[in-house]
């Protein structure tokens, strides 16, 4: 018996945009606990492209051994085809969207078809199209987990603690940097969602953008280095983080926070000395809290910002376009 095939794009080495691949694979097999979702769209995000790149930004002991080819991405939206027996709370036709399977394992998501465990998975927003749903689940669960609930107890390889969230409500003053790209722009709302003053760090182009989305400041970086600035946040949200993160403590109050939401050395004399709370975490998969997302992104209180679409034939534009930067919101990926 044939088995049946499916379209993915795949890498067969770690390289470049140009390493990507649109080929027939064998369709996924569904194991217990999990559905088949038939994929409409799917969300980039930046693990994308650094598993694509072989993760050489990472440090060699915690960089993974990869087997080739192997297929990248982990957000979707689409309509299960099918559950396995021990499935009940999914049925067939159901609409959902999820992240699945981050960070424990590849999820296989830039496909026509994904094998997702369950409880990875929300059911779509019925107020928005699939290409929405698709760029909400990991931005989204970042933007939540680092301000909102953590929802796990898994400590993160790059700090010696569990991350702890700052109580936000009105009158506490929040400052994003990033925060016209996904998580940042994601993590704009949902402060202002809990009733924060919201500053917006990012270029004078997303200006009106970050206005839309409520934020009360919006400082133009090219301008103004946010260091520079001489204002002080109860909380600094870093979502492009990195080598640079440990600059914005000079805009933290003692007592208050820095959040980088990509890990990057901080001295920690100075954090203690500041009276700064410096802290991370990895973004976990959660379908029970992607639910109380998709309740704000169905009533329009937070809402997702699409830079641009492709087909999944054409990943290696999606890429190339990503490699330029300077997103305003998220990249998504279509399927027929």
């Amino acid at each position: 018996m044939t088995e049946p095939m499916m379209h993915a794009v795949q890498i067969h080495s770690a390289g470049g945009p140009e390493v990507l691949r649109y080929e027939q694979v064998t369709r996924p097999e569904l194991q217990p606990g999990e559905v088949l979702v038939r994929v409409h769209a799917i969300g980039l995000n930046p693990p994308d492209w650094y598993v694509r790149e072989g993760m050489t930004n990472v440090p060699e002991e915690w960089r993974p051994v990869f087997s080739y080819p192997l297929i990248l991405g982990s957000d979707i939206s689409g309509v299960i085809d099918a559950v396995a027996p021990d499935v009940t709370d999914f049925e067939p036709g159901d609409e959902v969207f999820g992240l699945i399977r981050f960070p424990d394992s590849l999820a296989n998501a830039y496909a026509e078809f994904v094998a997702a465990p369950a409880t990875d998975l929300a059911r779509k927003p019925a107020s928005i199209d699939h290409v929405h749903a698709a760029a909400a689940p990991m931005a989204g669960l970042t933007a939540w987990q680092f301000l909102i609930e953590r929802g796990h107890d898994t400590v993160p390889p790059f700090q010696a603690e569990l991350h702890h969230p700052v109580p936000l409500h009105e009158g506490t003053r929040v400052m994003i940097n990033g925060a016209a790209g996904g998580v940042g722009h994601i993590a704009v709302q949902l402060a202002k969602w809990k009733g924060a003053h919201v500053l917006a760090v990012a270029s004078g182009a997303h200006r009106s953008f970050l206005e839309q989305l409520g934020a009360d400041e919006v400082l133009d970086y090219t301008v103004t280095s946010p260091e520079d600035s001489g204002e002080v946040f109860d909380l600094v949200l870093d979502s492009v983080g990195g080598a640079d993160t440990g600059r914005f403590i000079a805009n933290v109050t003692r007592g208050g926070a820095l959040f980088p939401v990509f890990f990057g050395p901080v001295d920690p004399e100075r954090a203690a000395a500041e009276g700064v709370y410096v802290s991370s975490t990895q973004v976990r998969a959660s379908g029970a809290q992607l639910a109380e997302l998709a309740e704000l992104l169905d009533t329009g209180t937070v809402r997702v910002a699409i830079d641009s679409t492709y087909p999944l034939a054409d990943a290696q534009l999606a890429h190339e376009r990503a490699a330029e930067g300077h997103l305003q919101g998220k990249i998504v990926l279509t399927v027929a």
